[in-house]
């Protein structure tokens, strides 16, 4: 049988798998029920397993039965702090919520664990299995690698690829990915205006810091379209905005965080001193004071060009050329797999997991609390994951 008919027909527990996950989510580094339903779903495999210091990390070593390169493949475990209001069986109810589908990355993962065991004897080399928790802003894919996840087999990996799941845009079932850049990278910009307090009714005595955010709020959306080349875009948009109590007293403070996109090395190098020199110059305007942050969050994730041809080749051979989207453009979304690409080549591939019989185009996007994944695609990931081991080691 291929490694698709067994993934096929392993189906039914990766989906078994995937609901218990599901139904205990846990977020940020520390997973400790997820660690251990990992390690017990992966257990009695001939596998080299360590665990993480600083995080609930699980890292697996399978070695081929031939002598040969390593290949490194990645699920990510953790959640986010999303109420889940899908109303499926299995749904949370403890406040957080797989919105992001990592639950699936897992469970494939998993899969290819036990698909990649069962033919380790044929294997030309040695596979890494990077079971990371605290994605989803925690960079606990950095964490891995600061603790040597990229060294886990002795050597470093001639290729790592990760998957992603979406639960809207790509059809059910379609694999897509890109050359080059394919999500952007992430900054968090914090600014606390500073001004004096008094009352509305008399702001000539006051310093107030409420236009003045605001004028800085609408100048970071003007500066980016006017400093920076529309060909390599920046994106800012302010999630939090703060102030006052009462609608007569102008607060001592405003404050507003944003989040920052970049999609080139040059443009993320430039971001940082834009948006603090334009936050400040706006305040020293307004005879205010601003405390600016400006915290570098996730590099460029950028996919190797042979790996991804490599990727593409081999879900063409393997589920066909239907299957395979090659996209125009980058994703805004932001990945920490990126510190691996950083120091390995390889790619990233995402999967349409959108409910079958639902519109890729109106469904509910990852992190919505109404996001739903379709399970039927765990076979055809864990599939590929180890396709992309086996193929990788031969070649």
């Amino acid at each position: 049988m291929s490694l698709r008919d067994d993934a096929t027909a392993m189906s039914p527990e990766l989906v078994q798998l995937r609901r218990e996950l599901h139904r205990q989510p846990e977020v940020g580094l520390d997973l400790p029920r997820t660690q251990e339903r990992v390690l017990a779903a992966i257990d009695g495999l001939p596998l080299e397993v360590s665990h993480g210091s600083g995080l609930t990390s699980v890292t697996a070593v399978l070695r081929g039965g031939r002598p040969g390169p390593a290949v490194l493949l990645r699920g990510d475990m953790d959640a986010l702090p999303v109420s889940e209001k899908v109303p499926v069986p299995y749904a949370s109810r403890n406040g957080a919520m797989h919105a992001c589908g990592h639950d699936l990355h897992t469970s494939m993962l998993v899969g290819a664990a036990h698909l990649l065991s069962g033919r380790r004897k044929e294997l030309a080399g040695d596979v890494v299995f990077m079971f990371q928790p605290g994605e989803e802003g925690w960079d606990g894919a950095g964490a891995m690698v600061a603790e040597g996840v990229l060294d886990a087999a002795g050597r470093r990996p001639v290729a790592a690829f990760g998957m992603h799941v979406s639960s809207a845009s790509i059809p059910r079932g379609v694999f897509a990915s890109r050359p080059g850049p394919l999500l952007a990278a992430s900054g968090a910009l914090a600014v606390t205006v500073r001004g004096a307090g008094g009352h509305g009714s008399a702001p000539h005595r006051a310093k107030d810091p409420v236009p003045a955010a605001c004028e800085m709020v609408i100048a970071l959306q003007t500066m980016v379209t006017r400093r920076f080349d529309v060909f390599d875009p920046v994106v800012v948009t302010v999630g939090v905005l703060r102030a006052g109590s009462r609608r007569n007293v102008i607060p001592e403070t405003a404050e507003f965080e944003a989040t920052v996109r970049t999609f080139s090395a040059q443009a993320q190098a430039r971001i940082a001193d834009a948006v603090v020199g334009l936050v400040r110059d706006i305040a020293t305007a307004h005879g205010l004071e601003a405390d600016v942050a400006y915290e570098p969050e996730y590099p460029l994730t950028a996919t190797d060009d042979a790996e991804t041809g490599f990727l593409e080749t081999t879900v063409n051979e393997v589920f066909g050329e239907d299957r395979f989207h090659r996209m125009p453009n980058p994703l805004t979304g932001s990945e920490d797999f990126s510190r691996v690409l950083n120091e390995v080549p390889g790619s990233f591939v995402m999967l349409g997991a959108c409910p079958d019989g639902s519109d890729p185009e109106r469904a509910a996007y990852n992190h919505s609390p109404y996001a739903e994944f379709d399970d039927g695609v765990l076979g055809d990931g864990a599939a590929l994951y180890a396709e992309l081991a086996v193929r990788r080691l031969t070649a």
